[in-house]
């Protein structure tokens, strides 16, 4: 099982993928990042509506510690731009989430959605071709059956490998508003998907009706006061699902209960301090992401400024929390008025939830050991790429004084002016049964493994090194 704690390990950089250009075009920034249920495969998805497969090659047996490479396996356009005529209202190609179905036969599927359409993909090989046809030549003309004198029984030879992507459905016309997630049940069988006002129920055979299992849309829409922001299914229990809020609140829902769920079964919520109340604190309370732990045991939420994690039996406070980048809040003007606090998140577990990974600005990215209570921020940059280069932890400090200030700033350290909020990782991903991570910047894909520590090495970094305690 993946991960041990990130005390234990030292990462170092894998690979990066994507233009090295200064100038991004829109449609190449990546929107999304999931690896398959067995690490074999990662998907990314672009604002494009293009999604891109890599495979994870065979291990080098020469180089044990050295993590086999990902390498491009499939490309394709998966969603076109659209135009609502009805309410003259384009819709956009960008690919908002992917998941991948658990594999039952030689072939993958996944779902990919963009604001309004979710499509289910099969992804196959084919590296046999039939030759031998009666009725047709080898180059597709067809034959009259007069001019046939003999029969031949068709025969399959070897070709050169291809990956075909086919749509297998598509699941239209359900969503008012912009789909923000979709989750696949563990029967297998059916997957929500939710959008600002509502969470829907879908059959994966199913594709022309859905079953509305939450609807928070208010009578008049002058009374709204919060928007789901994500929703996802219990990862053993079919009928438990939980969906977030804009309020900073967590439902979870027992389909078992009732099959409409808009009562719900529990509500996690933190009190407000009230010190910290302010102009800004309804925007950053927001939760721009939730996931169960592999376990199922508990909730992980991310807002702007905290990851919280959340035992499923105790509603009333999260029992871990986790300052992300705590030295933003006294910029919130600043992100207010350039919309980077409306950025969201996203968050993972690693492989035996020990430890959360979640990310930053100025291409950072945030680890958190739960049992040793350490963090680390690394960044995932073009300057440290070298094969199995170590990561070396970055650090923000605010001020110009002594204690946290950067009168006397070492080499890893940043001041939180010098900050670039252009560059941010919103998408990241852990390989679910191995120490491989992929973080997304705006328009690269970079890989970290961990590397396990030589001993004999003056180079590495001790894991005291590594790590800060929380």
């Amino acid at each position: 099982m993946a991960g041990g704690g990130s005390e234990d390990m030292q990462w170092c950089f894998s690979q990066v993928k994507g233009a090295i250009d200064d100038d991004v075009a829109e449609a190449d920034i990546i929107s999304t990042v999931e690896f398959n249920h067995s690490g074999e495969l990662l998907a990314t998805g672009d604002r494009g509506g293009r999604v891109v497969i890599f495979q994870q090659e065979v291990e080098n047996k020469s180089v044990p510690e050295y993590r086999s490479e990902y390498n491009v396996y499939s490309t394709f356009q998966s969603h076109e731009p659209e135009f609502d005529y009805l309410k003259s209202l384009e819709i956009e190609e960008k690919i908002n989430k992917i998941r991948w179905l658990p594999q039952k036969n030689a072939s993958q599927f996944l779902l990919s959605t963009n604001d309004k359409t979710i499509k289910l993909w099969k992804i196959s090989e084919r590296d046999k071709r039939p030759e031998g046809y009666n009725l047709k030549e080898e180059d597709g003309r067809y034959i009259s059956p007069g001019n046939v004198t003999s029969l031949r029984v068709p025969v399959f030879r070897p070709m050169d490998l291809m990956v075909e992507a086919s749509p297998r459905r598509v699941f239209s016309n359900a969503h008012t508003y912009h789909i923000n997630s979709i989750s696949v049940n563990s029967d297998h069988e059916t997957y929500l998907s939710a959008d600002d006002l509502r969470v829907n129920l879908w059959n994966l055979e199913i594709n022309d009706r859905s079953f509305n299992i939450v609807d928070i849309k208010p009578a008049n829409m002058e009374d709204l006061t919060e928007i789901i922001t994500a929703a996802e299914f219990h990862p053993h229990h079919c009928h438990t699902l939980v969906y977030s809020s804009s309020k900073g609140s967590i439902r979870l829902c027992d389909m078992r209960a009732s099959a409409l769920c808009d009562q719900h079964t529990k509500l996690f919520e933190e009190p407000e301090d009230p010190s910290n109340r302010s102009f800004f604190s309804e925007i950053i309370s927001s939760i721009s992401d939730v996931k169960f732990s592999h376990s199922g045991r508990y909730l992980m939420t991310r807002d702007y400024l905290t990851v919280k994690i959340w035992d499923l039996n105790m509603e009333t406070r999260p029992i871990e929390t986790y300052q992300v980048h705590e030295y933003l809040r006294n910029k919130m003007c600043s992100l207010y008025e350039n919309d980077c606090l409306f950025d969201k998140f996203e968050c993972c577990w690693n492989g035996n939830d020990s430890v959360v990974m979640t990310g930053s600005y100025n291409n950072f990215f945030r680890m958190f050991d739960r049992a040793q209570r350490r963090d680390a921020t690394l960044e995932a940059s073009r300057e440290h790429n070298l094969p199995l280069q170590l990561l070396k932890p970055r650090r923000v400090c605010t001020g110009g004084g002594g204690g946290g200030g950067c009168s006397k700033r070492k080499k890893d350290e940043i001041s939180v002016d010098s900050l670039d909020f252009n560059k941010k990782i919103l998408h990241t991903a852990w390989h679910p049964n191995d120490n491989i991570i992929a973080v997304a910047t705006i328009n690269n894909l970079y890989i970290f493994q961990d590397k396990v520590s030589d001993p004999d090495s003056a180079d590495d970094l001790s894991a005291s090194d590594m790590m800060c305690t929380i």
